[in-house]
């Protein structure tokens, strides 16, 4: 099995996870031939280990843990530790460095639960239930492409990582609220955009008004802030791009599907065409029937 290698240090990596904030100070993978004798981390410290291969033996404050592959332990603050790699099947090991910055309260009580979880288990040892070998992987091909966008890529994986380290923690507790719902904006705006994809024909100002609960003065405001343009010229282009959805999947003539879209003129219809697509509506039929 060919494991990905990831050395990680020196790098201004910070993450936020709730009211967790946290610096990742390194990132390093090793196969270890040698043990390695007691220690202890800094007052603010959090050091994640998974094995995915080997074996051996982890000695933490005075107690003996038998490594086996899947392994996943945190030796935080304060936790007296040494390892002792099995010489017949050396550890493989992944570990990151956690520095605690700081965490505060979220009003959330699923992320405070989560904060006091991480802050709160200096020490834990167990199986990985959260599959965290596809996020090593993951961060083996950033670390190693460093492509655009690498180093903020980095932070959401262990952003992830992190997550899945206090799930195993919890094992499988219920989430304690439920997915955020819309705001009344949220839920106007995508009214807006249903309404006008759906009812561009016949639909007015008024009806849209009252189907978001506001004035029409209220209605007009809220499209020009959020789409930068009148309800007309919104309802205009909404008519418009679905003339030219009808002209490329139907063989209906421009006169029928002006028609069909709410113009009350051909002439109308055509002038708008052509000066939203820079083309008259027989050519960008043709356009298309040739792509």
């Amino acid at each position: 099995m060919n494991l990905p290698p990831i050395h990680l240090e020196n790098t201004n990596l910070k993450i936020k996870v709730g009211g967790l904030a946290l610096n990742v100070p390194y990132i390093h993978f090793g196969t270890f031939y040698r043990s390695f004798p007691e220690h202890i981390h800094s007052k603010r410290s959090y050091e994640l280990h998974y094995i995915p291969l080997g074996q051996g033996t982890l000695i933490a404050n005075g107690h003996r843990y038998p490594i086996v592959p899947g392994t996943l332990f945190m030796t935080g603050p304060d936790v007296v530790h040494e390892q002792i790699t099995n010489p017949s099947a050396p550890m493989s090991e992944y570990c990151i460095c956690f520095e605690l910055l700081d965490h505060e309260p979220t009003r959330d009580p699923e992320l405070d639960l989560m904060t006091e979880t991480f802050v709160q288990t200096p020490f834990w040892f167990g199986q990985d239930t959260q599959n965290l070998m596809s996020l090593f992987d993951q961060l083996s091909i950033e670390t190693t492409r460093k492509i655009i966008g690498y180093h903020r890529y980095i932070g959401t994986i262990l952003e992830q990582i992190v997550l899945k380290l206090i799930r195993n923690y919890r094992g499988d507790q219920a989430a304690l609220s439920s997915t955020p719902l819309q705001t009344l904006d949220d839920k106007r705006l995508a009214t807006i955009e249903q309404r006008l994809l759906h009812q561009y024909r016949t639909i007015t100002v008024q009806e849209l008004a009252s189907a978001l609960g506001l004035s029409v003065r209220q209605t007009e405001r809220t499209i020009k802030h959020n789409f930068g343009m009148t309800f007309t010229r919104k309802r205009n282009i909404a008519r418009i791009r679905a003339a030219a959805h009808f002209l490329t999947t139907t063989t209906m003539t421009v006169s029928q599907i002006a028609e069909t879209v709410g113009y009350s003129s051909l002439e109308q219809f055509c002038s708008a065409f052509k000066k939203h697509y820079g083309m008259p509506a027989s050519r960008y039929r043709l356009s298309r029937s040739e792509s």
